[in-house]
């Protein structure tokens, strides 16, 4: 909504942060974040994978509502793919500020080639 006020967060994403490494100290019975690590990486990646497409299509749909959640979703197993392989939200912050010192377009250029 143009002009909106959103109000600030009082949940944040290092909040989510926090809380999945807490629940990947967890034990399965009482942590989905833990189970889902249990299943290893490949059934991560898979479930962050799931929830990318189901971000985009909500996008594509023009459905604010199922976009939102789906955001959620996608944030949160991100995270846990993330934690999975030892890296922190700390780290990927560092690696956005260093591209920050370029434009969109100089960065995505300097990156190599596969």
């Amino acid at each position: 909504m143009a002009g909106a006020k959103m109000a600030t967060p009082t949940f944040t994403l290092h909040d989510l942060a926090a809380r999945v490494q807490a629940r990947a100290q967890a034990r399965a019975e009482s942590s989905y974040t833990r189970k889902l690590l249990d299943k290893g990486i490949a059934h991560c990646a898979k479930k962050l994978g799931e929830e990318a497409v189901e971000t985009a299509l909500a996008a594509v749909a023009e459905d604010r509502e199922k976009l939102i959640a789906e955001a959620a979703d996608l944030l949160y197993h991100l995270l846990v793919v993330l934690t999975a392989r030892g890296v922190t939200l700390a780290e990927v912050e560092a690696a956005l500020a260093a591209r920050s010192a370029k434009s969109g377009l100089e960065e995505k250029a300097s990156r190599p080639r596969d």
